[in-house]
């Protein structure tokens, strides 16, 4: 009989002890400020979109205006050969 009161008497104090470790989780959790908030990602998302658009853009208007052209005349004359 003691020994069933002994056991029913540690799990009643591992209990308490799990439940105050929990709570005292969930308070510093609750009550931290640190972390990344939803503005700061929103634009992190949004310069990474813009830088992107702009990257893309130049890229297009370097081969539009520079690479095709070339590119085209050298094809052009590799079949056009008059050897």
């Amino acid at each position: 009989m003691k020994n069933v009161k002994e056991m029913m008497n540690k799990l009643t104090v591992s209990a308490y002890l799990k439940k105050e470790s929990a709570k005292r989780k969930l308070a510093t959790i609750l009550t931290g400020n640190e972390g990344e908030g939803f503005v700061d990602t929103a634009l992190k998302i949004l310069i990474s979109v813009v830088v992107g658009a702009l990257l893309l853009a130049g890229l297009y208007a370097l081969f539009k205006d520079t690479i095709l052209p070339t590119l085209t005349q050298k094809v052009t004359n590799l079949f056009n050969y008059q050897g």
